[in-house]
């Protein structure tokens, strides 16, 4: 809406707010229409300026203006002053005057407005609602109870112009609460939330995607929004994003990716680098999301032959915190059952064992778990010690951390019940870490052996009892 004045309004320090809103209140109550529409413009320009407890003052007066009963005769000049106004007003501030306003009774009479609204005053509208749902919290609650979400809608239903990207913003305001992401399937609203993550201000992109996040949890939303295009537009986000976005979207898409039929998609979409970014840091919870991501991912065997790739490079390249991530992944992935070792055939295992001689105790403590699980396997076994990690791992049996010994002894005790392995290792069959693991390994996997034997007791008895079956 133009300035009425024509030119920026001047204000002076020595203005008196309380006559002014005086003059106001006289001419809202007595003057014609154009001057009321010019005072209401004029006191939208002024907003940036005025006192709170003044601006207050106005807002039972500016939702008076929007009533649409008969008895006011009031045309849509007037109403669409007064919310271009109240959307000045509700800027200003902490945002306790945009709870305060939607406290008033304007978000009624604006929805009541809106679906018979057009042209000018339906973009004003719009734009009222959307400064009370991003400045107050209040009132997404009270737009989601009067039926604002099916407004929402049903105008993205046919509105093409610009406004549709305030009501996208609207609409992703208003899935911060939980009982509007109850009925958005059933509305129908899905595709809009999923466009609502590809358009608009970062934040509002954001709350977009923490919402398919939320709602990703469920299978049925969760194939609804994969089919509506959410992996493309999240990975968009967590390409484009700022720090916290990307955390975020990195986050929606693990959950997105928590099924079988997804996690190719995802791969195929780009995500795998961008995990692969985030697990370099430096934010300790992204490289957790990038974590517990890579283990999904990596359920798919080319998925993991790619992650492998990457994770070598951070072993190479990242800082110590990085490599102490990658290798927590490699010992997490390297029980998978596919048909290649990917970490053997990636070129991890020389990298590991270069770090296990040479990083320090952190890394060199994550690395050796690392080790310890690859040596459950007998070609990584057969790696490790062309790659010289033998005689590194037993030097680890005098270590002073416990956790360094133990897995240096777990894995020379995996060497030694290997027949072909067996010889390398003699010299540590007399250390006494050694001997305790062997020990406790031993136990562990005679304790095993009687669990299976009693499920299988179990099973039987369940088989063939007549009175069971």
């Amino acid at each position: 809406m133009d300035n009425s004045d024509g030119g920026k309004i001047q204000v002076d320090k020595n203005t008196d707010w309380e006559e002014a809103f005086s003059r106001y209140e006289s001419v809202i109550a007595s003057g014609n229409e154009s001057m009321q529409v010019k005072a209401t413009i004029r006191l939208a320009h002024l907003s940036k300026h005025a006192p709170e407890h003044v601006l207050a003052g106005t807002i039972p007066i500016l939702a008076k203006l929007l009533l649409t009963d008969n008895s006011n005769n009031l045309i849509q000049s007037v109403q669409e002053a007064a919310a271009y106004c109240l959307k000045q007003i509700a800027c200003q501030g902490d945002g306790a005057l945009a709870a305060e306003i939607g406290q008033s009774g304007v978000t009624n009479s604006i929805l009541s407005l809106l679906p018979q609204s057009n042209n000018r005053f339906r973009k004003v509208s719009i734009k009222c609602v959307w400064c009370l749902v991003n400045f107050g919290n209040v009132n997404r609650l009270i737009v989601a109870r009067n039926g604002g979400l099916e407004i929402v809608i049903d105008m993205l239903n046919s509105c093409r112009d610009g406004d549709r990207l305030y009501l996208l913003e609207i609409l992703s305001a208003l899935t911060l609460l939980r009982e509007v992401r109850r009925v958005l399937v059933r509305l129908g609203g899905l595709r809009f939330l999923v466009e609502a993550v590809r358009f608009g201000s970062m934040i509002s992109r954001e709350r977009a995607c923490q919402a398919i996040g939320l709602l990703g949890v469920t299978r049925r939303a969760r194939s609804l929004l994969v089919e509506l295009g959410a992996i493309q537009v999240l990975v968009e986000l967590f390409r484009d994003g700022d720090r916290t976005t990307k955390l975020v979207a990195g986050n929606c898409l693990g959950v997105i990716s928590a099924h079988i039929d997804f996690v190719r998609p995802l791969a195929e979409a780009g995500a795998i680098p961008l995990y692969a970014e985030l697990l370099q840091g430096p934010d300790p919870a992204g490289m957790e999301i990038a974590e517990d991501a890579f283990c999904i991912l990596a359920v798919a065997e080319e998925n993991a032959a790619s992650i492998a790739e990457h994770l070598v490079r951070i072993l190479r390249e990242g800082d110590d915190e990085a490599k102490i991530a990658a290798s927590d992944i490699i010992w997490d992935l390297s029980g998978y059952k596919h048909s290649v070792s990917f970490v053997r055939n990636s070129g991890a295992i020389p990298v590991l064992v270069e770090l296990l001689r040479d990083g320090n105790g952190e890394v060199r403590e994550k690395v050796s778990g690392a080790i310890a699980q690859l040596s459950y396997n007998e070609a990584d076994r057969a790696a490790l010690a062309d790659a010289g990690a033998v005689q590194t791992l037993i030097e680890l049996l005098h270590d002073e951390s416990e956790e360094m010994k133990d897995n240096a002894a777990e894995a020379l005790v995996n060497f030694g019940e290997d027949p072909r392995q067996r010889d390398i290792i003699l010299e540590a069959v007399d250390i006494t870490s050694f001997q305790g693991m062997q020990n406790r390994m031993a136990r562990l996997r005679f304790s095993d052996e009687r669990i299976v034997r009693s499920l299988r007791r179990v099973n039987q008895q369940l088989t063939w009892d007549p009175v069971l079956t």
